[in-house]
């Protein structure tokens, strides 16, 4: 009798258990490297830092002011983001386009996961952008004139703008999966920002949108400006994740998990579009009026030299710059200009909010000179303008109205210091000029220069500095005196004059 041996057939299966989110993983990494090496996305992240650089290197840019430099980095992450949001909706229609869907059938990355991979291959660009918007805060920050104070919140809004928008590129792709849907959707967000969103930040509809910008004539001081930025920062914080798992649900992930995490972050996302409800407020409130009517509530007096410099608390170390500009001035200047004691306001209205741009009116306070928050480029020669005419008429509404001869002379003290004073003199006119008539820039109102007294400034700008020093402070008197005609002023400082006319901008 035989015996026959048999052995159990062995069941074939993986020597692994699945590991389906190891393989979002590897999906996930995959999506962000060709994103990354994506020619349009190398050519914006390269216009990027450039951007960053050019900014940074303006001469207006040696004196930032923190609450305006975070905003500013709000603008090319739309762009940027914009751009993921197409790449990444191409990105999820690939296996359409190219016919391969049914190849996935056999996988064991279900749809849901594969939404899930190609909303965390966004994720690098994120970084991207917050290292970008990082360095470009940074480098404004550590400059010697920066000022004011910026906002975690504003600084957010970049990355997570890029964040929505990379989103929003997989969620349009499952709920439209046509080629032409993307760049579709592009072009209806670009027109709901551009002609749609309501431009100002009072109004409650433009905080729904992902960026709002609000810039005006000068800074405000940062507790001034009362915008809910924090409240925005937690509205896109719910946004974006919501609408990376909406793409999920739709892709077939109805598990209790995604559904609960559905509605927290939408339950988030309301939290936030109600604390930002009101907008910022676009007229006056207590803290506006205050800074605007009595600023001297609130700002700071410094001492420098012989004068004193009041400023709001973000800009007292600006005060010494301003000190530099005063001490320049008052060195040209004769009799008792050169020694007197000025008080250096800075003033703002603040009253009809952060967009406004308004005229702030002269003083009429003997040896008062206004200097605005904003500072560094054509401000600079323009504070030297109303540092020069208060030496010259005695108080700023004065020398607001001043259209004889004097003109000359505060055009010369004004400028004569400048180390290129013809490119400052075009600076602080009205249409860039050296020749002609002309309105001349001030902290308050401008004032008129003739095409004759362009004539003879830009001549005497030409010459030595201590050449003219010499003349003007030893005909100081007779140069300051309003009965002056600009003939006799010409001659005084060795300048050609006009016989065909006397030149004043009174008689233009």
């Amino acid at each position: 009798m035989s015996t026959v041996l048999e052995t159990p057939a062995r069941t074939a299966g993986p020597t692994h258990p699945p590991r389906p989110w190891a393989a979002v993983f590897a999906l996930a990494r995959f999506e962000a490297r060709e994103l990354r090496m994506n020619m349009s996305i190398l050519a914006l992240a390269a216009l990027y830092a450039a951007l960053i650089v050019w900014q940074t290197t303006q001469r207006q840019g040696d004196f930032p002011t923190l609450q305006d430099v975070d905003r500013d980095t709000q603008g090319m992450p739309m762009v940027l983001g914009l751009a993921v949001m197409l790449h990444v909706n191409r990105a999820v229609l690939r296996s359409r386009r190219r016919d391969t869907d049914r190849h996935f059938d056999v996988l064991v990355v279900e749809p849901w996961r594969r939404a899930a991979a190609h909303a965390l291959s966004v994720v690098p660009a994120v970084l991207f952008t917050a290292v970008c918007v990082a360095v470009q805060f940074t480098w404004a920050a550590l400059k010697p004139g920066a000022a004011g104070h910026g906002s975690p919140a504003e600084l957010a809004v970049g990355p997570l703008t890029v964040l929505l928008f990379g989103m929003l590129g997989v969620l349009f792709a499952r709920l439209f999966p046509s080629v032409v849907a993307g760049p579709m959707v592009l072009v209806l967000l670009l027109f709901v920002q551009v002609f749609v969103a309501p431009p100002s930040g009072s109004d409650w509809a433009s905080w729904l949108g992902v960026v709002v910008t609000e810039t005006g004539s000068d800074p405000l001081p940062s507790d001034l400006l009362e915008r809910p930025a924090a409240w925005h920062a937690l509205y896109l914080i719910g946004l974006a994740p919501s609408v990376a798992l909406l793409a999920v649900l739709v892709s077939g992930g109805r598990s209790t998990v995604v559904k609960a995490a559905v509605a927290g972050t939408l339950a988030l996302a309301l939290v936030g579009a109600a604390g930002q409800w009101d907008g910022t407020p676009d007229g006056s409130t207590p803290a506006r009026e205050v800074a605007s009517v009595t600023p001297e509530k609130v700002r700071k007096c410094i001492e420098h030299g012989r004068s004193s410099y009041c400023a709001f608390p973000e800009w007292t170390g600006r005060t010494a710059d301003w000190a530099a500009v005063v001490d320049r001035v008052q060195n040209l200047a004769g009799g008792r200009a050169g020694g007197e004691r000025l008080t250096v306001d800075q003033r703002i209205d603040a009253r009809h909010g952060p967009q406004a741009d308004t005229v702030i009116p002269p003083s009429t306070e003997p040896g008062h000179v206004t200097v605005r928050t904003d500072w560094g480029g054509n401000r600079v020669p323009e504070f030297a303008v109303a540092v020069a005419s208060v030496l010259v008429a005695g108080d700023e509404k004065a020398g607001t109205e001043i259209c004889d001869a004097r003109v000359v002379t505060i055009m010369w003290l004004a400028l004569g210091g400048e180390s290129d004073p013809l490119s400052a003199l075009r600076n602080v006119r009205v249409g860039d000029s050296v020749s002609g008539p002309a309105l001349v820039l001030s902290p308050t109102e401008p004032f008129s220069m003739s095409a004759e007294q362009t004539r003879i400034v830009a001549e005497l700008l030409k010459k030595p500095r201590y050449d003219v020093a010499g003349k003007v402070k030893a005909k100081w008197t007779e140069l300051t005196s309003p009965d002056t005609s600009l003939a006799r002023v010409a001659e005084l400082l060795n300048v050609s004059a006009e016989a065909a006319s006397d030149g004043d901008a009174c008689e233009e």
